[in-house]
């Protein structure tokens, strides 16, 4: 039955309690121990720290060897809420780190830090906490932590953990009862330190808040209950209990049951029902802790058996070595006849395999018991199935039963059995009658069973590690085939795309080849038709308006240069005359076939060539005839360059008829041509009037007149000499018509052979440069 919190205040203030089920009353032979006062014992050469030492997992080291270490530095740090630091003891070398023998019934080599000590016991900084009420709750409980504090009782649970539930406190039990045989450590504590104690009871108080703390005693330490009760007196809220001397009354549930009469479930927390439970070891550790800042690197130990020659209480570094001890209790082998050494008391301690052991944490007392102390156990005998074993079991447990599978390995119905449930107090081992060790069967399967978790635990794991690989593999193949396909889907995308470009591309230089491969061949036919263009296709092709004004100024052109042409024969006419000029007194020759009226005066210039005047009106007629004829052909050069100029540029752009070109062109060209022609005529008139001259031996003319016309001959101006002589002679061969029709013909004769001439070059050079000549006439 669950007994509520003023029910059990109220038989708390009757004196009255619970009882558990079971529990033995072996000797308690404190008396050996509890005497003398805790002595601090000189520092050991070597220091062999365990770096785990409590429940849970170890922590990882912060030095290396050869390290200088301080008195109270850290050793490793806590890696996880299961683990808590150790520290260095005292100044010294971090000599070795590696395995060593353990401080379990195994002896299996853990790993420990070896420190060579020196004298100097230098310590490290210290941080205490002296206001600790005003700090966060979370500030002192990692300050526990960072002390290395662990459940001093001989459990090791992290003291953290059990400083910050997560649950509502009503109690809070400070074990003090110490029930087993021999170990006299927290009595000589509570009598010496019991203020330090309660104020490591206040620092829990302040963290937990309970509703009542309980300081639980057993009756056989009356001065510890009287220091306690003087150390608490000032605090109702703390009761000091003293519980029968039972044992296993100091046991975790046993004590809860005690005083609470709850009992805790098989795989549940002292939390689960309303309570937390401190070993007075561990609020002395938590005092020193805050208030100094020293961490846990000591403890009291007692030493005690009969095979000491001190028994007593000592405080001893943590890591020291058994042999260090016993040299300080006075160890008396030859009182033994087996060197047996007990770590803990002869109830629940375990026999070490070295004195090398070092103290851990929970190292409580060295039992060198003699010979005739504590009877060897004898031989194993069969189960008699007696069922002491059970009365005695304070769990309530079937020991014989548990016995009988931990001994076949069968550890699943040990474990259907509660094995885990024996706290291994000893007690069935204590009343069994075969001397059956059945703790240590215990003890046994136990490791076995905790193996097989730990493996299974390992496997599980690997097992789900595999998984989660292969699952990861899975999903990454299943990533990449997506990411490759979508990769791929977008290449092939780009591709189509690019492909599409690539065709519109070629398409278009297709075209661009096609259009320009048609322009070439147009550009060529256009060259190679660009003659017959420019004279026959560009003209029917052009525009008929464009036509009809070229026509016009073609005609017009064609025109000007009649005009011109006429003009030109007209003063040719009249250079050829120029007497008549002269002698014309107001009648003007406009007609050239009026020309041999003036010729018919030539007849008479022999008559006149002898009046002196006359050679003066010739001289005058010769500058004019000069001046005129300059300024005449001046003028017909000019002309002629521009009429040829607009006829040339009318026959490029405007269509006219072969007949009319090649009438524009003789006509520019004759009239190009005319003067040369009509000289060469001249002269060809005066070779022949020369020699018909010669050849008739008429008389010749005047010897002045001769002469002038020779003078006139042999001056700049021929022409007009040979027109005199020709004057004076035509009359004598020709009439004046006849040499101007021959002169027209001669002259008709020159101009078609020059237009011919003319004609083949153009061909010449058009043949060679039709594409420049082509391009010549696009740009124009």
């Amino acid at each position: 039955m669950y007994s509520d919190y003023d029910s059990i205040l109220q038989r708390l203030n009757q004196g009255r309690l619970w009882d558990f089920h079971g529990g033995v009353h072996p000797p308690e032979l404190k008396s050996l121990s509890n005497q003398k006062a805790i002595e601090t014992i000189t520092m050991p050469k070597t220091l062999h720290v365990m770096v785990k030492q409590h429940i849970g997992v170890e922590g990882g080291l912060l030095v290396k060897e050869g390290d200088r270490v301080l008195k109270g530095q850290p050793l490793s740090h806590s890696t996880n809420p299961f683990s808590v630091p150790v520290h260095a003891p005292t100044s010294g070398y971090i000599r070795h780190i590696g395995p060593h023998v353990s401080a379990h019934p195994s002896g299996l080599p853990e790993l420990a830090i070896e420190i060579t000590t020196d004298e100097f016991e230098t310590w490290a900084p210290l941080n205490p906490i002296l206001d600790y009420q005003q700090k966060p709750k979370s500030k002192i409980v990692e300050a526990i932590c960072n002390a290395g504090i662990s459940g001093m009782g001989g459990a090791g649970f992290p003291t953290h953990i059990k400083s910050s539930p997560k649950k509502n406190v009503e109690f809070l039990i400070i074990n003090g009862v110490e029930c087993e045989p021999y170990i006299t450590s927290d009595d000589r504590l509570m009598r010496e330190h019991a203020w330090q104690i309660r104020q490591g009871i206040d620092i829990l108080v302040h963290l937990l808040a309970p509703k009542l703390v309980i300081i639980a005693v057993e009756d056989n330490k009356p001065e510890a209950i009287e220091a306690m009760q003087v150390a608490c007196q000032e605090n109702a809220k703390y009761r000091v209990v003293a519980i029968p001397t039972k044992y296993p009354a100091g046991g975790e549930k046993q004590l809860i049951q005690i005083l609470t009469n709850r009992e805790v479930p098989g795989n549940g927390l002292p939390i689960d029902v309303g309570v937390i439970m401190q070993n007075v070891g561990t609020c002395f550790a938590i005092a020193d802790a805050i208030f100094t800042g020293t961490p846990l690197i000591r403890r009291v130990v007692t030493l005690t058996g009969q095979a000491f020659k001190r028994p007593q209480n000592v405080w001893a570094p943590i890591g020291t070595p058994i042999s260090h001890l016993l040299e300080i209790g006075q160890y008396k082998a030859h009182k033994q006849r087996d060197r047996k050494l007990i770590m803990g008391g002869p109830m629940m301690g375990f026999e070490i395999v070295d004195d090398q052991v070092p103290v851990v944490k929970i190292t409580n007392c060295i039992l060198a018991p003699s010979a005739n102390e504590i009877q060897a156990p004898g031989a194993e005998q069969p189960c008699i199935r007696c069922s002491a074993c059970a009365d005695a079991c304070p769990a309530s447990l079937l020991p014989q039963q548990l016995f009988w599978h931990s001994q076949a390995k069968e550890y699943e119905k040990a474990n259907e059995l509660n094995l885990f449930d024996c706290i291994e107090c000893g007690a069935c081992a204590y009343v069994c009658p075969s001397e059956i060790p059945l703790v240590h069967y215990y003890r046994v399967a136990k490791a076995d069973i905790r193996t097989q978790e730990q493996e299974k635990a390992q496997a599980d794991k690997a097992r789900l590690r595999f998984e989660a690989r292969k699952e990861r593999l899975e999903r990454e193949q299943k990533e990449r085939e997506e990411k490759h396909a979508k990769a791929a889907e977008a290449r092939r995308k780009a591709m189509s795309e690019k492909g599409n470009d690539a065709k519109d591309k070629i398409a278009a230089a297709l075209a661009r080849a096609k259009a320009k491969k048609q322009a070439n061949s147009a550009q060529l036919e256009s060259q190679q038709a660009s003659p017959q263009k420019a004279q026959t296709s560009e003209a029917s092709e052009a525009p008929q308006t464009a036509n009809n004004s070229k026509q016009d100024k073609v005609a017009a052109a064609i025109a000007r240069a009649k005009a011109k042409r006429a003009a030109a024969k007209e003063a040719a006419v009249k250079e050829a005359n120029p007497a008549s000029e002269d002698s014309n007194t107001g009648i003007k020759e406009t007609d050239a076939n009026k020309a041999p009226t003036t010729s018919d005066v030539v007849p008479e210039a022999p008559a006149k060539a002898a009046n002196s005047n006359k050679q003066e009106k010739v001289a005058i007629a010769i500058a004019k005839a000069k001046a005129k004829r300059e300024a005449i052909k001046q003028a017909q050069q000019a002309e002629t360059a521009k009429t040829v100029a607009a006829t040339e540029t009318a026959l490029k752009t405007t269509p006219v008829t072969d007949e009319q070109q090649q009438l524009q062109t003789e006509d520019v060209h004759q009239e190009k041509s005319e003067p040369t022609a009509k000289q060469k005529a001249i002269a060809a008139a005066i070779a022949k009037a020369k020699a018909k001259k010669l050849a008739n031996a008429k008389p010749a003319a005047s010897p002045s007149v001769e002469k002038q016309i020779s003078t006139e001959k042999n001056s700049e101006q021929p022409e007009v000499a040979n027109d005199e002589l020709q004057t004076s002679q035509q009359p004598e061969k020709l009439t004046a018509a006849q040499i101007r029709k021959q002169k027209v013909e001669a002259a008709v004769a020159k101009a078609r052979e020059q237009n011919r001439i003319a004609k083949l070059k153009r061909a010449e050079k058009a043949a060679k440069k039709p594409s420049s000549s082509t391009a010549d006439k696009d740009e124009s």
